[in-house]
This record gives structure tokens, sequence and C-alpha cells, in this order.
């Protein structure tokens, strides 16, 4: 591997702990922004933290020993679409991700079960080992047969080079995570690629290097189209960052209604557990600050803390690193 500094590793500065403590002013006694949810156009649930692999860096800190999420239930998903349906919520996009969401047992039918009530499905996934199990190819492609063209798979592939994805996501992963691509496109699916932005590279230079390796692989994919080449900031709740102030959104000329958590919520099942909780998004999964209730209903109107009326507080690192200043969204 070429001598290159790891920013995964990088020094930073710490945050000021006077920052993201009290939910309606900031550290200098601005009024916090918040965001109203528009529309629930995307929900996603969270198959569980266990993974097959264990990354640098990973935000969810997934592990094959990391069960602080448990398997999520076709059960308790099937109430989640039900209640969609029951509170008109017109939610285009049920989107999974983990950990690993086919190590789930319970992912297949999950899939189908959303396919069935109309919802097109995204799928996170490292596209290696538990994808490539015969069993889960094979309703795969069964479900993509059925539902042809609403099933995306994106794909997490660090660095468009073996040397920085296996910096991250260790040895011996570029190679099948590659293969796993490849099958996904030789079958037809619809593909995307999930990729970082951390290499201290610009935009332009990264999708030039992606474009090169899917002109080689010819994977279907528009390395320009930002909704099937996704590169994320890289979070740390620890690094210093801006709060978010009613004022910044003119100053950034930025508006809510573009943030995530205007369009999204996610669900996870906490270990032991008794219901599920509702997220204002993907980044939050541990956070019981951030907890909106045990359904969707109780999240429209979620009150006190970091809610108001169901809109959200943006009183986390996350929400100015990756959000607002970063101007990324886990939703396609």
């Amino acid at each position: 591997m070429n001598e290159i500094s790891n920013p995964l590793v990088a020094e930073f500065e710490p945050i000021d702990p006077a920052k993201f403590k009290n939910p309606d002013l900031t550290a200098l006694g601005e009024v916090r922004a918040s965001v109203s949810l528009s529309a629930l156009e995307t929900l996603w649930i969270n198959t569980g933290t266990l993974c097959n692999i264990t990354c640098a860096n990973c935000y969810i800190e997934s592990s094959p020993t990391n069960d602080r999420l448990e398997y999520f239930k076709l059960a308790d998903a099937v109430s989640l679409f039900d209640e969609i349906a029951t509170l008109k919520l017109g939610t285009r996009e049920i989107a999974f991700t983990g950990g690993e969401p086919f190590m789930n047992p319970d992912m297949p039918a999950m899939m189908e079960a959303a396919l069935a009530r109309g919802h097109d499905v995204l799928v996170l996934t490292n596209a290696m080992q538990p994808m490539q199990r015969l069993k889960i190819k094979t309703g795969l492609v069964d479900l993509n047969e059925r539902y042809p063209g609403r099933i995306t798979l994106r794909v997490s592939l660090d660095h468009y080079g073996k040397a920085l994805h296996e910096a991250e996501r260790g040895p011996k992963t570029w190679d099948k995570a590659v293969a796993g691509m490849d099958w996904l496109n030789a079958q037809g699916f619809q593909i995307a690629i999930a990729g970082r932005t951390c290499w201290g590279e610009t935009d332009d230079i990264s999708r030039t290097g992606y474009r090169d390796l899917i002109a080689v692989r010819g994977w279907r994919i528009d390395p320009a189209d930002r909704g099937q080449l996704v590169l994320f900031p890289e979070m740390n709740d620890k690094a210093d960052v801006p709060e978010i102030t009613t004022a910044c959104w003119d100053i950034l000329s930025k508006r809510p209604d573009e943030q995530m958590c205007a369009t999204s919520r996610m669900v996870v099942k906490r270990k032991g557990a008794d219901a599920p909780a509702v997220l204002p998004c993907t980044l939050l999964p541990y956070d019981g600050d951030f907890e909106m209730g045990p359904d969707l209903a109780s999240s429209l109107k979620a009150e006190g803390g970091n809610f108001a009326d169901g809109a959200v507080k943006l009183n986390h690192p996350h929400c100015s690193k990756f959000c607002v200043l970063g101007g990324a969204s886990c939703s396609g």
C-alpha cells in the first residue's frame, strides 16, 4: 500500500463542551435551527447492528459481536407498513440498513412485505458473503423478477481503489465486494455505490476515479448521478463543528426542507427493549435523547427535549457536519 495518511485517525480539534447541550439555544445563546417533517418519503429500518466485518470508522460500530440493535422482526416491519397506510403518509421508499442487512433472517420477507404494499425498496449492503449466499441470491432474483425496477442495492465501496477501501474495511474485502457488485449488475438489479469523502480528494477527482472503475467493470451506474454514486462526509461527534442557528439557513443559502430529517425517519429495535423506537434519521442510532416514540403516530407529535410537535431540533454534531454543512442524505 502507498504511504497515504489515514484521515480516519487524523488529529482534530475537540468539540467545545458547551455546544449541543441546550435543545433550544446554542452555546452562544442563539436560537437553534429545527426541521419539520414535510413528508415521510423514506422510512429506514435498521435490521440490526451485527455485521460480517468490522470497519475502522463505522458510525454505528457494527461488527460480528455488536448486537446493541437486535435483529428487526417481520412482524414489527409489517406493523410499520400498516401504520403508513392507516395514517396515509404516502411513503415512497422503505430503506434497510444495518449492520449488514442480509445477516437478518427476516430480511427477504421484510423486503417482500414492503414491495407487496407498493413501496420501493433500498438496501444498503457490503455485497459480501451474507448477500452472496445461494438462498439470498435466489430470493433476490425472484423478488426482482416479480417487482422489476423497484429494488435498489447500494453497495459500500469506500474508495474506487482497493488499497483505501481496505484501509477502512480490512484485508480481502475489496475483491468480495466487487464480485457482489458484478453479480448484482449481471442480474439486472438497480445498483448504486456509497463512497466516502475523507480521502482528501475533490468531488470531481473522486467521481472520475469511480467513473473509471465503473467503466472497467461494466456496471450500470452513472457516476455523475448523486443518487447512483453517493459520497458521504466523514462523521466524528468528538470533532468541533459549528452549531446551526435559524440564521444559518439564509447565511448558507439552504432550507430546512432539504435536510434528511424533513423526509425520513428510522426505526430501530434496541436489545431487550419491549418495542421499537423511532428516530429522526439514520445517524443517531444509540442516542436516547432523540427517541420520538414507539410508532410513527407518536413520532409525528413528539414533544419536549429535542422535539417540538414532531419537528427535530438540530442538537447534535452530525446534524451540522453531515447534513447541513456536508449536504448529505442517506436517502436516494
